[in-house]
């Protein structure tokens, strides 16, 4: 890409960056020399440092509190309260599934010291209620799908939007709230959104849209809402600008918002009794989500670098507000054929005529080959060449890969050479197939999946809680997998552990349960923990042989923001002669290969121990326990080129500790070890993400001397 934009314009892509950023500085100057030309508007800091993303806030005015939900960096997202003349924050209460931007729906009564807010918000909403003075929290309605809350003392009740099907439903939630009622649905490519209920419960505001992007701000009367009539009367058209957080003051007699009408964000004020619109602010950054709190003062959040800060400024209206100079005008004007490189309004599409017809559909018939390509992959330290075809159907619920192989190295016996795999996916069904399998990233490093002999499993697994989003994961399922192998000669999961039978067949069994976060900025889950519990049963030569195994990991923030310190700990327990490689458990190394695809993180694994060979550690059963220190990461604005670059690099440090055969005293064997992975993340050709690790840790154990591993490790894609 580099090479060819210095063809296309004569010019080096960094020289023209650069370029850029002295030219838009100049023309941003320029905006700010404009506003400045009367007077900016003054505000004081409430707290002392900004703090990220800030939800709608509401005043308190007996205990001279705000309160919000706040997303930053270094801190997992919750519910505040703002002491308005210290700055001093306290946590009211965690906040699971926050948005990025907006957080979450938030509306507040102030008598029952109540504030209600919606969970999981990238999602199906859940809608929680919570007590401001104990941070005791309850579940309302659960997928309730509903945000823009607003609540009115009138009468207690709840109002809010449901998103469903591309309409919006405007919704009301009676005491005790645990159902909604649907009050209008609007017709499609009409929304409203950021509502607001006057004090006596009378009107509704909100911002209104259509397709055509023009917006206003409206008002109606719940009155005749709650009678079926839906009219509005606008208040203001404020064309293709949004006005946004527009809410009652508290006597009702003026709505307060913002709005980007004159090209930056600031306070608007609407006056019922002259039905005027005002501008009450001349912001630099911007001024965002207004809330009322005497008749000379409102609180505003002001954009920084570093997020929204919350700040009280004069209810007064400035002199002269400057509207500043847009780039894309400035382009139109340069440059007016641009104006026709629009697409046309999505109100010119017939939907009903691009229907086509109706039937019941059958994946395996829509399954159709969708590739076939040459592949390269190892067999134990051979090479094997061979070819892929892959099956797939337009909506990817199942799939099916074939591969075959050959291995055309002289020693390696005939009966080996050739290797062959099936990979189906059904819905939550998986079935894998193997003869002499064979695996691409065998090539590159101490870690062999590849085996000698044939093999089938059927695998399934079944979510039964699921809610992921950018803050956080929280989740449980099971899974369940049946698999037979013949003409074993090593262990199936063991690479290093011979097989004292040729022929197994396993059950397995799983449940895993995890409550993991992390806060705006992190890089991976820094808070939270994980439960794993694990029953493998063997049948070997006529033999049951059951193992049952569990995992708990539990990770806490440090002060230092994007630290944090995790305890990882495994336990299990076989049924089986010592003696009998199926019975045991087996543990050693990092397990990352020099090229691999799997998480770079392996030391994290249950099975993983660095510092020694991997499977050396092995018993019928076993304690472990880890302490990792996850450091800060540094993050990089400018390391390499285009093609190659690095964004961050990390460092983590660890100790373990390992007891096996604790039931035999001549057999037990206590290990430690002490290492440290540092991972740096590049970025390939400008979109494609890797993760080089490099890896060291040092294992003792009595009567030994020290052993010593060192890992390199590119995850690729």
């Amino acid at each position: 890409y580099a090479l060819q934009f210095k063809n296309v314009f004569g010019l080096g892509l960094d020289q023209a960056w650069s370029e850029w950023i002295r030219w838009e500085q100049q023309f941003q100057r320029a905006n700010l020399d404009s506003l400045r030309l009367y007077p900016i508007t003054p505000y004081r800091p409430i707290t002392a440092t900004a703090l990220g993303s800030i939800s709608r806030s509401y005043y308190d005015p007996v205990g001279n509190k705000l309160y919000a939900a706040l997303n930053y960096p270094g801190e997992i997202p919750h519910l505040a309260a703002i002491d308005i003349a210290t700055g001093a924050l306290r946590k009211i209460g965690a906040l699971r599934g926050a948005s990025t931007f907006f957080v979450t729906s938030l509306a507040y009564d102030p008598a029952g010291q109540q504030l209600f807010f919606a969970t999981k918000n990238s999602s199906w909403r859940d809608l929680y209620q919570i007590d401001v003075p104990t941070g005791r929290s309850r579940l309302l309605i659960k997928n309730a799908r509903i945000g823009d809350l607003a609540f009115t003392q009138a009468d207690q009740s709840l109002w809010g939007l449901r998103h469903d099907l591309g309409l919006v439903t405007l919704v009301r939630i009676p005491p005790p709230y645990r159902e909604w009622n649907q009050i209008v649905t609007f017709p499609y490519g009409q929304e409203i959104y950021d509502i607001s209920l006057s004090p006596d419960g009378k009107l509704l505001a909100a911002s209104h849209t259509e397709a055509s992007g023009r917006q206003k701000l409206i008002k109606m009367e719940t009155a005749k809402l709650l009678a079926g009539d839906s009219s509005f009367a606008v208040l203001y058209n404020f064309e293709f600008s949004s006005p946004e957080s527009f809410t009652f003051s508290h006597d009702g007699k003026y709505l307060f918002g913002s709005s980007y009408y004159s090209g930056v964000s600031n306070i608007y004020r609407y006056d019922f009794s002259r039905s005027e619109m005002e501008i009450v602010s001349n912001a630099e950054t911007g001024f965002f989500r207004p809330v009322p709190v005497s008749e000379d003062s409102l609180i505003a959040m002001c954009y920084t670098g570093k997020g929204f800060l919350p700040v009280m400024l004069p209810n007064r209206k400035p002199d002269y507000v400057n509207a500043i100079q847009f780039l894309g005008n400035e382009v139109i004007q340069r440059h007016p054929e641009f104006e026709n490189w629009k697409i046309p309004p999505p109100t010119g599409i017939v939907l009903d005529s691009m229907h086509t017809t109706t039937q019941p559909y059958s994946m395996l018939a829509h399954t159709k080959l969708s590739s076939v390509y040459p592949i390269i992959e190892g067999y134990k330290d051979y090479t094997a060449l061979g070819l892929r075809m892959r099956f797939d159907n337009p909506i990817r619920l199942s799939e099916l890969s074939l591969t075959a192989s050959v291995t055309p190295q002289k020693n390696v016996p005939d009966a080996e050479r050739l290797h062959l795999g099936l990979d189906f996916r059904y819905w939550q069904f998986k079935f894998q197939a193997r003869y002499n399998g064979g695996n691409f990233y065998d090539l590159f490093g101490p870690t062999k999946r590849s085996r000698k002999g044939y093999s089938a499993a059927l695998h399934y697994q079944k979510y039964l809680s699921f809610d992921q989003s950018s803050t956080g994961s929280y989740s449980s399922n099971y899974h369940l997998e049946l698999a037979g192998y013949g003409g074993l000669e090593k262990l199936p999961q063991f690479q290093n552990v011979a097989a004292s039978f040729d022929k197994a067949f396993y059950f397995d069994a799983g449940y895993n349960q995890q409550a993991l976060a992390k806060p705006l900025g992190a890089l991976e889950f820094e808070k939270g923990w994980r439960w794993q519990l694990h029953s493998e049963n063997s049948l070997i030569n006529g033999k049951l042989l059951p193992q049952l195994r569990t995992n708990f990991d539990y990770g806490m923030l440090l002060p230092v923001p994007h630290s944090s310190l995790w305890l990882r700990s495994a336990a299990g327990y076989a049924w089986g002669e010592r003696e009998n490689p199926f019975a045991n458990f087996y543990f050693g190394g990092f397990g990352n290969n020099w090229i691999d695809h799997l998480a770079y993180q392996r030391f994290r694994e249950y099975e993983s121990f660095p510092g020694v060979e991997i499977n050396d550690i092995g018993g019928t059963n076993f304690g472990k326990m880890m302490l990792e220190w996850t450091l800060p990461p540094l993050r990089f604005r400018r390391l390499g080129m285009p093609a190659l670059y690095c964004r961050w690099a990390r460092l983590a440090l660890f100790s373990s500790g390992i007891v096996i055969n604790l039931d035999s005293a001549p057999q037990r064997r206590k290990v430690a070890n002490l290492g440290g992975q540092i991972d740096f993340n590049l970025v390939l050709f400008s979109n494609l993400n890797s993760t080089l690790s490099l890896g060291y840790a040092g294992a003792v154990e009595e009567n030994r001397r020290l052993r010593r591993e060192f890992m390199i490790s590119l995850k690729i894609l």
